[in-house]
């Protein structure tokens, strides 16, 4: 009888640690394929690095292979509008911080669900709204709009409009059951002078804003900037890369956090764009993005 004591007791210590090492791994299978590829961006060739968003060319494949779960949803940031949203969800077993991701100038494409997609990966939820709901129809039988038609309706586009929704998106993020309550933006391209705006902006529960090479704003803005700022520019984008250094040092002034980065000849657009530049462009993309990830954990949490 001592005996069978002794031995049910032993079966369900084993049976709890068991249960805690599946926790761990699973925690640790988060961020297992960022680290790893992180780890082999230095060594591979390919344009398709794991550890990245896909280029444009290989979005697709990539995006239909993925495990995770990504779902378009209608947003309401308004009184009288909402946005169509595509969101994807990481495989973790922890709340999560969220992340909104800011489409460029040519709407919401497969290539920017592909980023969403990687930010999942990477450990986060990720939520890219299409700014341009009910002022242009897709494709028929694709999920995008014609690049043409969307470049002239986003330069239609009020600020303050863009501004509201992105802050309600970030918000209907915050409150999604699998959330932690805080989130950040992240802008390629036009998208980048959105997501410099929303910090600008700072609204409630935003803890930081990473552009992609995209010019910044009028240096008198920055001072209401509240939140940390990382910029990611080309080398050989001299439009962009000129308005940089007046921004840098307005907000070391203002004693506000802002860490840009050059990449020795990236050029403007080089994550969509990785086969670009001679190899320029994966290069920084694959030095873009590790450090994308890193701020935001370390302004929101992992």
């Amino acid at each position: 009888m001592i005996f069978s004591r002794r031995f049910y007791l032993i079966a369900v210590v084993a049976a709890a640690a068991a249960v805690g090492c599946s926790r761990r791994a699973s925690e640790a299978d988060v961020h297992a394929d960022h680290s790893m590829t992180v780890a082999s961006a230095a060594g591979g060739s390919g344009s398709d690095v794991a550890s990245i968003p896909a280029g444009a060319s290989s979005v697709a494949e990539r995006l239909a292979k993925s495990p995770r779960h990504g779902e378009f949803v209608m947003i309401r940031t308004g009184p009288s509008d909402s946005v169509r949203a595509w969101v994807v969800y990481p495989q973790r077993y922890t709340k999560a911080p969220v992340v909104v991701v800011v489409h460029e100038i040519f709407g919401l494409s497969t290539w920017v669900r592909g980023v969403a997609d990687q930010l999942a990966a990477d450990g986060f939820i990720a939520i890219a709204p299409d700014l341009l709901t009910g002022k242009l129809e897709p494709v028929p039988g694709s999920d995008t709009v014609a690049s043409s038609a969307a470049t002239a309706a986003v330069r239609s586009l009020r600020l303050e409009d863009v501004q509201r929704q992105i802050a309600a998106v970030g918000q209907y993020g915050m409150a999604l059951p699998a959330a932690e309550k805080r989130y950040g933006v992240v802008g390629f391209c036009w998208g980048v002078g959105t997501s410099f705006a929303s910090a600008v902006e700072s609204p409630a529960g935003q803890g930081a804003a990473v552009v992609y090479y995209g010019p910044s704003p009028a240096t008198p803005s920055l001072a209401r900037v509240k939140v940390p700022v990382l910029g990611l520019y080309g080398g050989d984008d001299a439009r962009v890369g000129a308005t940089v250094p007046p921004a840098d040092s307005a907000m070391k002034a203002l004693g506000k956090r802002f860490e840009p980065h050059t990449f020795a000849g990236a050029g403007h657009g080089f994550m969509r764009q990785q086969d670009g530049q001679d190899g320029a462009n994966l290069a920084a993309s694959r030095q873009a993005w590790p450090l994308t990830i890193s701020f935001f954990r370390s302004t929101l949490g992992r």
